[in-house]
């Protein structure tokens, strides 16, 4: 073979300067630099992941200041327009105002997308309305009537321009009102919502429903939901005498996936009361102030323990601290009534619990507002039928930290401490403080 030949055949270029010369030339074309390596190529599908992940970490509470993590967002977004287009809905995903003048900068960027928005490509909802999947409104504040107004005017508009809405968080402090909550149980997408927290509702005997309710009726996928009650005036405790019962035309909610439920200062509530008398099969965590029918008849709490009670995993007891704070007891047959717990967090007064002689209970973790000597008679007497008993929690109380004199670590609450954990730790069990940290070795 040739040597023309074995060029046609490795190269694809060729110059011939001289095509018309009776013996014409022929050379390949050499490039003068190295040939590029070919760039790896990711699909939108794995950019779409990768920034999922770092904006979930830039979306956490200790992800540092608000507007270094809005800056660290837009600086994603500003790397090229094929990560613009990826990262600009997950952008949206999770909205967090921290003030009214960022929510109504939103719901005023919302509708002019709505205004210009139109149906060519055949997309149901405009952009960035149907990205929006979290608003979190818990850290934003009114201070007056006025601005409470403004946030009513702002929710009132913003909720049905996002539809696909999934994760709700108020502030408590802020009630919605019902022109809000018509507006949120009306909105397209409303049977698609995950979670509600931080509603306040306000405490009430009545048993027909209002319109919170009508929004629980519609949230059917509802699985997490945080209610705050206005609780009980020490004067009224004198007229609640009426005890609840269930209307003949009461239609039970549907929230089969309602698994997390929190509920404080809340004693009786037309929510409360449809939530009694409606199946929760998936509820295993909840969160209730302690209301006794003693000191405060018609209390729902009480029966809410015990027909929801039996396949709850983790219970908390606590009342929220305010001026004045009433304590009302919990009932001392709380673990025959939660035979599945794993976790419970009692509140003071501290119950004298008690358990069926035949029976042995499967409570892994317990918590306790602090030591107390003549407490740790009650719990001695229970350990036997707690065999799983792993943790006992001082939640209000920390350790002392290093380098404190051997007097400061065994005095007062301290020295209770120290006392519990070497009583417990002989049958196995750690004592923990309010950071779930272990004890520190005492001197």
């Amino acid at each position: 073979m040739s040597t023309s030949t074995t060029l046609a055949v490795s190269e694809t270029i060729w110059l011939c300067p001289r095509p018309l010369a009776r013996s014409p030339g022929r050379f390949p074309l050499i490039p003068l630099l190295p040939d590029k390596a070919a760039r790896a190529f990711l699909p939108s599908e794995l950019w779409e992941c990768v920034l999922e992940y770092v904006f979930a970490q830039y979306n956490v509470r200790d992800a540092g200041p608000e507007q270094d993590v809005v800056a660290m967002k837009l600086g994603l977004l500003r790397v090229s327009k094929s990560f613009n287009a990826v990262a600009l809905p997950l952008f949206y995903a999770f909205i967090q105002a921290p003030s009214l003048r960022v929510l109504e900068k939103l719901a005023a960027r919302l509708h002019a997308a709505d205004k210009t928005w139109d149906s060519i490509r055949r997309i149901p909802y405009s952009a960035p309305g149907r990205w929006i999947h979290t608003l979190n409104l818990e850290h934003l504040r009114c201070t007056s009537s006025e601005d409470v107004l403004r946030l009513d005017t702002v929710l009132n508009k913003l909720f049905p321009v996002v539809p696909f809405l999934t994760d709700l968080i108020l502030n408590p402090h802020a009630m919605l009102s019902r022109r809000a909550v018509s507006s949120l149980t009306h909105r397209d997408g409303i049977q698609n919502m995950r979670s509600l927290k931080g509603i306040q509702l306000t405490t009430s005997m009545r048993t027909e429903e209002d319109l919170f309710v009508e929004l629980l009726r519609a949230c059917t996928r509802l699985e997490e939901l945080e209610v705050m009650g206005t609780g009980i005036d020490q004067s009224e405790l004198s007229w609640l005498d009426t005890r609840p019962v269930e209307p003949p035309s009461f239609y039970p909610l549907r929230l089969p996936f309602l698994r997390k439920l929190v509920a404080l200062s809340m004693p009786s509530s037309p929510v409360l009361f449809a939530l009694l008398y409606s199946p929760l099969p998936a509820l295993r965590h909840l969160t209730l102030t302690p209301y006794d029918e003693v000191s405060v008849p018609g209390c729902l709490v009480p029966r809410f323990l015990a027909v929801h009670g039996q396949h709850l995993t983790s219970l908390h007891l606590y009342t929220v601290k305010q001026w004045p704070t009433i304590l009302f007891p919990t009932p001392a047959t709380l673990l025959d009534i939660c035979p599945a717990l794993k976790h419970v967090s009692l509140e003071l007064p501290l119950p004298t619990l008690t358990l069926s002689q035949a029976e042995q209970h499967h409570l892994e973790i317990l918590s306790i507002p602090r030591p107390k000597p003549e407490y740790f008679v009650v719990l001695e007497k229970l350990l036997p039928k707690l065999p799983r008993l792993r943790f006992v929690r001082a939640r209000d109380v920390k350790w002392l930290r290093n380098g404190m004199s051997t007097k400061a670590q065994q005095a007062g609450v301290q020295g209770e401490m120290l006392l519990w954990r070497r009583k417990l730790g002989r049958r196995g069990i750690q004592l923990l403080d309010a950071e779930w940290n272990p004890g520190t070795e005492g001197t």
